[in-house]
């Protein structure tokens, strides 16, 4: 493996783990709703736990309201039940075969605690890439105690290394920034 093979990795892991913290932002709630949101809840079916998205199709009516039709009939009051249980805080509401669930407004308490929420994941995410960073460097030193490459060769895949990653933790703050505007907007 070359100092670039290093780099490139060392890139599109990091890209990865910004995909990861991209996904796990868009569970977390805003006043909006966002049918990402039901992703977490399964419901039992026959005898097994399935995510709710094998079970019915889930979309959005307005800003404030998802719908969830299931796919059988009789997935309905077992749908209704396992959203009522989840730790979302939503109410849903069953109109026939259809299950509507409305988005309440958020309190300024709930507002503090989604973005402190935010925060958080950012800086699990700055965590993963530091974590690439130093694989990478640890990479770097093997090879150069190994002598396929120089110390100067070292130096230079370091800055480089330590360049991708501000890069990238620059990219997380951004993200993070927007979501505590977009959770304080609504």
């Amino acid at each position: 493996m070359t100092i670039a093979d290093i780099r490139n990795q060392t890139e599109a892991k990091m890209k990865q783990s910004i995909a990861a913290f991209q996904n796990n932002l868009s569970k977390i709630r805003t006043g909006r709703a966002n049918p990402a949101l039901l992703d977490a809840i399964h419901v039992e079916y026959y005898g097994s736990q399935v995510p709710l998205s094998q079970v019915a199709n889930v979309a959005l009516i307005d800003a404030r309201t998802i719908s969830v039709q299931p796919w059988e009939k009789n997935m309905a009051a077992k749908i209704e039940k396992a959203i009522r249980e989840s730790d979302l805080g939503l109410n849903p509401a069953s109109m026939g075969d259809l299950i509507r669930v409305p988005m309440p407004p958020m309190s300024e308490e709930r507002r503090k605690e989604m973005t402190k929420l935010a925060r958080n994941e950012g800086e699990n995410a700055k965590i993963a890439t530091r974590n690439l960073r130093r694989d990478a460097n640890e990479s770097v030193k093997k090879l150069v105690k190994d002598k396929l490459a120089s110390e100067d060769d070292q130096k230079r895949a370091e800055a480089e290394v330590q360049k991708i990653t501000d890069r990238f933790i620059a990219e997380i703050d951004k993200l993070v920034a927007a979501k505590e505007a977009e959770i304080m907007a609504v």
